[in-house]
Protein backbone atom coordinates (compact mmCIF):
# COMPACT_ATOMS: atom_id res chain seq x y z
CA UNK A 1 0.00 0.00 0.00
CA UNK A 2 1.44 3.43 -0.91
CA UNK A 3 2.22 5.93 1.79
CA UNK A 4 -0.51 8.54 2.17
CA UNK A 5 0.13 12.08 3.33
CA UNK A 6 -2.53 14.35 4.67
CA UNK A 7 -1.71 17.38 2.56
CA UNK A 8 -4.89 19.22 3.59
CA UNK A 9 -3.87 19.22 7.26
CA UNK A 10 -0.25 20.07 6.40
CA UNK A 11 -1.32 23.03 4.28
CA UNK A 12 -3.70 24.26 7.00
CA UNK A 13 -0.95 24.03 9.63
CA UNK A 14 1.46 25.99 7.44
CA UNK A 15 -1.17 28.58 6.57
CA UNK A 16 -1.85 29.14 10.27
CA UNK A 17 1.85 29.83 10.95
CA UNK A 18 2.25 32.01 7.85
CA UNK A 19 -0.75 34.06 8.94
CA UNK A 20 0.94 34.66 12.31
CA UNK A 21 4.12 35.74 10.47
CA UNK A 22 2.27 38.45 8.55
CA UNK A 23 4.00 41.80 8.98
CA UNK A 24 7.45 40.33 9.63
CA UNK A 25 10.42 41.66 7.62
CA UNK A 26 12.21 39.88 4.79
CA UNK A 27 12.14 36.09 4.52
CA UNK A 28 10.52 35.79 7.94
CA UNK A 29 7.16 36.57 6.33
CA UNK A 30 7.16 34.26 3.31
CA UNK A 31 9.67 31.41 3.71
CA UNK A 32 8.17 28.50 5.66
CA UNK A 33 11.18 27.39 7.74
CA UNK A 34 12.28 30.93 8.62
CA UNK A 35 8.72 32.03 9.38
CA UNK A 36 8.09 28.97 11.57
CA UNK A 37 11.18 29.73 13.68
CA UNK A 38 10.30 33.43 13.93
CA UNK A 39 6.71 32.70 15.00
CA UNK A 40 7.82 30.12 17.60
CA UNK A 41 10.32 32.59 19.05
CA UNK A 42 7.72 35.37 19.04
CA UNK A 43 5.19 33.21 20.90
CA UNK A 44 7.89 32.28 23.41
CA UNK A 45 8.70 35.95 24.03
CA UNK A 46 4.99 36.75 24.38
CA UNK A 47 4.56 34.03 27.02
CA UNK A 48 7.66 35.14 28.95
CA UNK A 49 6.88 38.84 28.80
CA UNK A 50 3.33 38.46 30.07
CA UNK A 51 5.02 37.49 33.33
CA UNK A 52 7.80 40.10 33.09
CA UNK A 53 5.25 42.88 32.57
CA UNK A 54 3.92 42.33 36.09
CA UNK A 55 7.43 42.70 37.54
CA UNK A 56 8.17 45.80 35.48
CA UNK A 57 4.99 47.56 36.54
CA UNK A 58 5.54 46.75 40.21
CA UNK A 59 9.05 48.24 40.08
CA UNK A 60 7.70 51.32 38.26
CA UNK A 61 5.06 51.83 40.96
CA UNK A 62 7.72 51.50 43.67
CA UNK A 63 9.91 54.13 41.98
CA UNK A 64 6.97 56.56 41.75
CA UNK A 65 5.88 56.02 45.36
CA UNK A 66 9.48 56.43 46.56
CA UNK A 67 9.87 59.73 44.68
CA UNK A 68 6.60 61.11 46.05
CA UNK A 69 7.34 59.90 49.59
CA UNK A 70 10.78 61.54 49.55
CA UNK A 71 9.22 64.81 48.43
CA UNK A 72 7.21 64.58 51.65
CA UNK A 73 10.26 63.81 53.80
CA UNK A 74 9.98 60.05 54.13
CA UNK A 75 11.66 57.07 52.45
CA UNK A 76 9.73 54.36 50.62
CA UNK A 77 10.41 51.68 53.22
CA UNK A 78 9.40 53.91 56.13
CA UNK A 79 6.24 54.94 54.29
CA UNK A 80 5.17 51.38 53.46
CA UNK A 81 5.98 50.21 57.00
CA UNK A 82 3.84 52.96 58.53
CA UNK A 83 1.00 52.25 56.09
CA UNK A 84 0.92 48.64 57.28
CA UNK A 85 1.16 49.69 60.94
CA UNK A 86 -1.82 52.06 60.52
CA UNK A 87 -3.85 49.39 58.67
CA UNK A 88 -4.18 51.47 55.52
CA UNK A 89 -4.78 48.92 52.76
CA UNK A 90 -3.84 50.70 49.55
CA UNK A 91 -1.89 48.71 46.99
CA UNK A 92 1.15 50.04 45.15
CA UNK A 93 -0.77 50.59 41.91
CA UNK A 94 -3.26 52.94 43.61
CA UNK A 95 -0.55 54.73 45.60
CA UNK A 96 1.54 55.31 42.46
CA UNK A 97 -1.52 56.65 40.63
CA UNK A 98 -2.23 59.05 43.50
CA UNK A 99 1.41 60.15 43.60
CA UNK A 100 1.36 61.06 39.89
CA UNK A 101 -2.18 62.37 39.32
CA UNK A 102 -3.25 63.64 42.76
CA UNK A 103 -0.23 64.75 44.83
CA UNK A 104 -2.44 66.50 47.40
CA UNK A 105 -4.18 63.23 48.27
CA UNK A 106 -0.82 61.45 48.49
CA UNK A 107 0.50 64.17 50.82
CA UNK A 108 -2.60 63.74 53.00
CA UNK A 109 -1.88 60.01 53.28
CA UNK A 110 1.75 60.72 54.23
CA UNK A 111 0.64 63.22 56.91
CA UNK A 112 -1.83 60.69 58.29
CA UNK A 113 0.81 58.00 58.77
CA UNK A 114 3.53 60.32 60.17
Amino acid sequence: MPRSTNSVASRARRKKVMKLAKGYFGRRKNVWTVAKNAVEKGLLYAYRDRRNKKRNFRSLWIVRINAAARMNGMSYSQFMGKLKANNIDLNRKVLADLAVHNPAAFTAIVEKVK
